[in-house]
């Protein structure tokens, strides 16, 4: 399932000026600097070009403008610091400090798109256990994650065929399925506990969408979006030694970060981009078999 980027936005005639702005104002401003303060110094002791610039005080306005012109890179340098980190491509073993940060609000919204979710399961999973001691600022926490339909033929999963090709298998999606579905009564189970006591809201919700798994999407609180593409052709060996299966492995699978709090135009598009695509495949996602609650049929009087 493809999942686009958008950060084509900051490349028009505003993404140009920014980049101008950004390479030729450090150099233009302490050239500003740095001519005040000759100027100033030359007026002090050249009388002519003090009498030509009205005899004014020069030497106090260039001592300042040459403090200006020493402590603009630092000045600079702390304003580029203070921002966040640029912090490109992460492991998804890295997952937990992401859920960590999540967890620092009042208001925690995570969502998942991608295969299992495994990798992000067991970091959502151990810190809702925290919740249970310690809930810290968090007041409600809203989990969705959306999963393959392990209950349609697939080609991702699949048992390696002659030549390599894809031969769906079903055991093995089954096999999946019911590992999604012990994830998902696990979380379902922790939040009813934490909801039951009062402190916290919590609601966990599983989605099947139908595709093959190709990407992996996380999303944290509605301003940072992990994105990566899983390796389709990975293969594992199960019990079987001749029996091979293609199976992604997603904590091998590096994530690009994008953020709202870069300030830039592309940061912005680019998560509320995904934002925009999860919320449409969550929309036409079905609901697992595992969550369908049975039909009863109608009760019919019996006839007298």
């Amino acid at each position: 399932m493809a999942v686009t980027v958008g950060g084509a936005a900051g490349d028009g005639v505003g993404g140009r000026l920014r980049r101008y702005r950004a390479r030729f104002e450090p150099a233009a401003t302490k050239a500003l600097l740095l001519g005040i303060f000759l100027t100033g110094l030359t007026a002090q002791f050249v009388k002519p070009v003090g009498d030509a610039l009205e005899d004014q005080a020069f030497l106090g306005g260039a001592l300042l403008s040459l403090v200006g012109y020493v402590l603009y890179d630092a000045v600079r340098e702390l304003a580029i610091s203070s921002g966040p980190p640029d912090r490109g491509l992460v492991s998804s073993r890295d997952l937990g400090g992401f859920v960590g940060e999540a967890f620092q609000s009042r208001t925690v919204e995570i969502c998942f798109l991608g295969y299992t979710g495994e990798t992000l399961y067991n970091e959502l999973y151990h810190r809702l256990e925290r919740l249970l001691d310690d809930p810290g600022p968090t007041r409600r926490v809203s989990i969705r994650m959306l999963i393959p339909d392990f209950g349609r033929e697939m080609v991702v999963p699949s048992r390696v065929g002659p030549e390599g090709r894809p031969v769906d298998f079903p055991e093995f999606r089954s096999r999946l399925e019911e590992r999604c579905r012990e994830y998902d009564q696990f979380l379902s189970r922790l939040a009813d506990r934490l909801s039951q006591r009062g402190r916290v809201t919590v609601q966990c919700e599983y989605r099947l969408y139908n595709g093959d798994p190709r990407d992996k999407v996380c999303i944290f609180n509605k301003e940072l979006v992990l994105h990566g593409l899983y390796d389709v052709a990975a293969t594992m060996a199960l019990e079987d030694p001749e029996c091979e299966v293609y199976d992604p492995k997603g904590y091998n699978t590096d994530l690009a970060v994008r953020s709202r709090k870069e300030g830039t135009a592309a940061a912005e598009t680019a998560v509320a981009t995904q934002i925009n695509h999860f919320e449409g495949v969550w929309k036409l996602a079905a609901t697992p078999s595992w969550r369908r609650q049975p039909v009863v049929p109608p009760i019919t009087p019996s006839a007298t």
